[in-house]
């Protein structure tokens, strides 16, 4: 991938093939199915400005994966209090609700299980590693098992619950498993 030290040109290239990449794989369903040829027709690009920007189809999701990586990953605050888990998952469900439509599309590929259980284990270290508690490790897996669950089953409109009504959810149960309350 050669997203490095991109312009304002660049940025809105880039998410151009981004949107283009989500309509295509709902529509499609798996990111093989998906040539450059198509993707850079949806996006009213040239082949050269994909590939100033990407190696292949695969960067792109790579692109997706990096960036919930970067929010969701890098907390670098320890978590001690009920304020320390409201902002983690104030920072997640922020990113999660600014990229909505791009997200709810992604989530209809087959690799969507691939990537949820990715999310999940990088989730589950990260908790594990913030919380410094070993012997919560079986909660943190459920709680976050059951979290990612219900963030999937929203963005592929499986339940009625909004957005806020499932954070407001999550950070209750967050609480409850690291304070008990």
């Amino acid at each position: 991938m050669k997203l490095k030290g991109v312009n304002s040109s660049s940025k809105r290239t880039i998410e151009l093939i981004k949107k283009a990449f989500a309509e295509l794989i709902e529509e499609k369903r798996e990111i093989r199915a998906i040539t450059v040829t198509e993707l850079v027709k949806k996006a009213g690009l040239t082949r050269g400005a994909f590939y100033s920007h990407f190696d292949n189809i695969y960067d792109v999701a790579q692109v997706f994966q990096e960036e919930i990586t970067k929010e969701v990953f890098e907390f670098k605050k320890s978590v001690h209090t009920k304020e320390d888990i409201n902002l983690y998952f104030d920072n997640i469900f922020h990113f999660l609700k600014e990229n909505e439509s791009i997200y709810s599309k992604l989530l209809f590929s087959d690799e969507a299980l691939i990537f949820m259980g990715w999310i999940s284990k990088r989730i589950n270290d990260s908790l594990t590693l913030i919380l410094n508690n070993k012997n919560k490790e079986l909660d943190i897996i459920f709680f976050t098992d059951g979290a990612i669950n219900l963030i999937f089953k929203y963005f592929k409109k499986e339940i009625n619950q909004s957005l806020d009504e499932i954070a407001i959810y999550i950070k209750a149960k967050a609480q409850e498993l690291i304070f008990g309350v």
